[in-house]
């Protein structure tokens, strides 16, 4: 009785740990950082920009592997003369260890005075959100 015992147990650990191996999948990348900036840099953080500015957002991305997906969603959140929450754009970069920087131009034409939003996912999973001003 116990060696059918012992079998049986072992039959259901060997199950456990296969069933573990191939759908365990545990990712330890985070942001490190995010935040906005006035260049590309990153050297001159700000929340608030002028009409005619690039919004710059820095991501600090670490304990990433090379296909570690990194998504950048623009939205106008209160701004004039559009609607509430109207999105500007969405951009993804796959990524390991590095710092990202997202940026978004309004070539042409000046920004709305108003209040902006990018919201930063990280693997599909909303990670951080960043707002800021144009006056």
């Amino acid at each position: 009785m116990k060696n059918v015992n012992f079998k049986v147990l072992l039959a259901v650990a060997v199950l456990a740990i296969t069933a573990l191996a191939c759908g365990f999948s545990a990712s330890t990348a985070n942001f490190q950082e995010a935040y906005m900036a006035y260049d590309s840099a990153g050297t001159q953080p700000t929340t608030v920009y002028g009409p005619e500015d690039i919004f710059y957002a820095i991501v600090d991305l670490a304990n990433a592997s090379d296909s570690t997906e990194v998504r950048a969603v623009w939205t106008a959140v209160n701004v004039d003369g559009e609607s509430p929450n109207t999105l500007i754009d969405e951009v993804s970069i796959q990524s390991g260890d590095a710092i990202l920087t997202f940026d978004l131009a309004n070539t042409g034409m000046l920004w709305p005075n108003g209040s902006y939003k990018v919201d930063l996912y990280l693997n599909g999973d909303l990670e951080t959100t960043l707002t800021f001003q144009v006056q």
